[in-house]
Order: structure tokens, then C-alpha cells, then sequence
């Protein structure tokens, strides 16, 4: 059907971007994404919010981190909770846990509930404690009467 449409716009390519690397289909999105600009459309927020997710579900780190910063530098598009949410999931898959704690520290604003679950959880995950205390922290001054921030804690 994408394929047979005569005028792609930006919702049809984000679309079927955010779709094929939601399903596992990351290097789908990543090509589609090529196309798209050789197509001559324009990426905004959403595309990479789809290209960010296809990295995360891929594994390639250093591709992630590089769709970041083409999204800052070459795109002006300012990054929003979500896309550093997205490099926050990717990082510490990868092991790369410290980089995560540096990359939320560096974030132009608060980090949610998501993120900072995110984080205690990839802590737990490569059972690192010392900096699982830290994103522990971190969440219950995000959500302080929140009981469930302290069963990431538990050994699983």
C-alpha cells in the first residue's frame, strides 16, 4: 500500500518508520529512513523517536547515539523526554550503565518515572548496586510514596 501511494507526506513515512521498528523491524525503519530523505523529506521529532526505538530494539549503540546527535545538530530538532528515554533504554542494554547515568544527568530537564524505572532496572539487571542506589534515589524523589520503586531492588 506505501509503496502505491503517490504523495508520501510525513505521516505516512513516520508512520510506517514508527510501526516497523516498534515490530522488530529495525533495519526496515533504518533503511525506510534513507529513503525518506532521498525521497526529500524532511525527518521532525517523530521520525526519530521511530529511528531512536529501532536502534534500542536493534542494539547498535554507537548508531543510536550518532541518530541523537544528527537529530540535534543537523536536524534542530530539540530532543524531548522521549527520545532521551529512548537512549536511556539503549545505553545499559549495551552495559554501558554509567553512560546512561551521565546521559540522564546532562538531560535539559527532570527525568520521569519511566526513565528513572528504566535505569533501576537495567541496574538491577547487570547487578550493579552502587548505581542502582543512585537511580533509586533518583525515582523516589520523583515519587516518594511510590512502593514499587523499592522492589526493583530485590534480587530476581
Amino acid at each position: 500500500m506505501f509503496q502505491g501511494m503517490k504523495t508520501k507526506d510525513l505521516i505516512s513515512w513516520n508512520t510506517l518508520i514508527g510501526g516497523l521498528a516498534m515490530h522488530g523491524c529495525g533495519v526496515d525503519a533504518l533503511n525506510l529512513f534513507i529513503r525518506m530523505k532521498n525521497a526529500g523529506q524532511n525527518p521532525d521529532g517523530i521520525t526519530f523517536l521511530g529511528i531512536l526505538c529501532a536502534c534500542t530494539h536493534m542494539g547498535p549503540v554507537e548508531d543510536g547515539l550518532a541518530y541523537f546527535q544528527s537529530m540535534v545538530h543537523d536536524n534542530s530538532i530539540v530532543p524531548q523526554i522521549e527520545h532521551y528515554g529512548c537512549m536511556v533504554d539503549l545505553l545499559p542494554r549495551a552495559g554501558r550503565l554509567e553512560q546512561a547515568m551521565d546521559f540522564v544527568s546532562k538531560m535539559p530537564m527532570e527525568p520521569d518515572v519511566v526513565i528513572g524505572a528504566g535505569l533501576l532496572g537495567a541496574c538491577r539487571t547487570h547487578k550493579n548496586v552502587e548505581l542502582a542506589e543512585v537511580a533509586l534515589q533518583r525515582l523516589i524523589e520523583l515519587e516518594p510514596k511510590n512502593p514499587a520503586n523499592y522492589g526493583n531492588m530485590w534480587p530476581g
